[in-house]
């Protein structure tokens, strides 16, 4: 509790101190730059700005922090001539360029108040379609959008109480507090994308590859509300622009990369799979080279990092998509999962657990036969867990028809596999649930092939017999011994 106090605190002071102050964003080959952004630190000491970094905003076009009361309000569309709409529209926009301390939700009350209903106007003007925006006011919003949204993050929780050790699941969502403001713009955005009137050919001018790039940083965001904005976008994104598709899957692979082999620490990765789920299941057959290497390298290792449970379920749907859209992939992913599967972690193994039959169901029996025989010394170990939701998830894997029926049409190698781990939970397993699963999967084998059943069950004894004999061996001579070394010490 002490932690969470502490890390709020330190929290506020941490988004209290960056304020983004306005300055020119250049444009290089239609890409947004932020490299003339100011950021004033109100915790340091320091001299004002210089009257040549006033004149530098000045000059780019780009308001510069306003006094208190010089926003004032603008007509309504509807209030003007249409020939007057786009000259309104630029000025409306460069009211929403103005920033806010939102952490005092006093100040400056009145000029905030403005910039919302300003960007309710603009995102009303953009969804009735009244009236197609020019060429250089679409640059400019995407600018005035740019200022807005694309900032630099407040440190993570385990980043301001020095522990690693904490949940994720655990703690209070992180809410943005300029909210009020950033999902009027990000509705902006979202609108403009999806708008018909919107031309791909110029827009792409300034939704570019740095422009997407800096989206994705935003991925990180902790607020739950920012990230799902985020996914709705770029998935629109993804979706409307084709050109940018290859590039797209590509950065995303990387910010895996990043999150399974250095961070291991990334808000968005649900959010990222949710888009990759529907773009998995759109992708076309044959499935080309690059979409398996992506299965084999980001998919599967994304099973390794520790808070796999935030996004388990999202992971799952896009392994499983593989697997339905080509099922040759089945062993593939089965075998990957296995190299990751967890050792210590009960509550893991579980969800490994109910991954592992979702791929099997929809597997075929080719490649069943591939990985069958560590798939299932795996599934024993499970078997005889004693953490009984293991044992019992393992167990309801014959509950399922079509794994049934791959377990059938294979019993030869299945059975002696597994019958020495059915045989130590009916004798020594302590939960009364588990003892009785594995009474029913027992008596199923024992109806599917009875003499098979006969025959591991008489390896079994064999070898347990010859098991007892040389721990009876064994005992004999450590009796030997010992009397031995009392006969010498006597």
């Amino acid at each position: 509790m002490f932690n969470k106090i502490i890390k709020r605190g330190q929290r506020k002071v941490a988004k209290s101190d960056v304020d983004l102050a306005h300055a020119a964003q250049g444009r290089s080959s239609g890409s947004v730059s932020t490299s003339n952004i100011i950021i004033n630190h109100a915790s340091r000491p320091g001299a004002p700005p210089h009257s040549s970094q006033q004149q530098q905003t000045a000059a780019a076009g780009v308001p510069a922090r306003s006094p208190l009361g010089t926003i004032e309000n603008l007509p309504a569309f509807r209030d003007v001539l249409a020939l007057e709409r786009q000259s309104l529209f630029l000025r409306k926009l460069k009211i929403c360029c103005y920033q806010f301390d939102f952490c005092d939700t006093l100040k400056m009350a009145r000029e905030k108040e403005i910039k919302t209903q300003t960007l309710v106007e603009l995102v009303d003007f953009i969804q009735s379609g009244s009236g197609k925006i020019t060429e250089a006011n679409q640059e400019e919003m995407i600018k005035m959008i740019s200022l807005n949204i694309f900032r630099c993050l407040p440190p993570a929780s385990h980043e301001n109480t020095g522990s690693e050790n904490i949940d994720p699941e655990e703690e209070d969502p992180y809410l943005e507090p300029s909210w009020p403001h950033l999902h009027l713009v990000y509705e902006l955005l979202l609108r403009y994308v999806v708008s018909s009137d919107t031309d791909t050919k110029v827009a792409k001018r300034y939704i570019d590859h740095s422009f997407v790039l800096r989206l994705l940083d935003l991925f990180d965001s902790e607020d739950p509300r920012e990230r799902e904005y985020l996914k709705t976008i770029l998935h629109r994104i993804y979706g409307k622009f084709m050109v940018h598709r290859p590039f797209i899957r590509k950065a995303i692979n990387n910010i895996f990369y990043r999150f399974i082999y250095e961070t291991g620490r990334h808000s968005g990765i649900g959010e990222l799979l949710e888009i990759l789920g529907s773009i998995i299941n759109g992708f076309a057959l044959p499935m080309k080279e690059e979409h398996k290497l992506f299965l084999a390298r980001a998919l599967i290792p994304l099973h390794k990092p520790k808070p796999v449970a935030m996004y388990h379920q999202q992971l799952s749907y896009c392994i499983t998509q593989f697997v339905e859209k080509d099922y040759k992939l089945a062993d593939t992913v089965l075998m990957g999962l296995l190299k990751c599967w967890p050792v210590t972690n009960s509550q893991k193994e579980v969800l490994f657990l109910g991954e592992l039959e979702e791929v099997l169901e929809a597997t075929q029996n080719v490649e069943f036969q591939r990985c069958m025989v560590p798939l299932f010394r795996q599934i024993a170990r499970s078997l005889n867990s004693y953490h009984f939701q293991v044992a019992e998830r393992a167990l309801f894997l014959w509950n399922n028809d079509h794994i049934v029926g791959l377990i059938a049409q294979n019993r030869n190698v299945i059975l002696p596999i597994i019958f020495g781990a059915l045989e130590k939970n009916i004798l020594s397993h302590w939960n009364q649930a588990v003892h009785g699963l594995t009474i029913n999967v027992r008596k199923m084998f024992m109806e599917m092939d009875a003499e098979l059943f006969e025959q591991c069950q008489r390896q079994y004894m064999e070898r347990e017999f010859r098991s007892k004999e040389l721990e009876e061996q064994q005992e004999t001579k450590w009796q030997q011994l010992a009397a031995a070394a009392a006969a010498q010490g006597g």
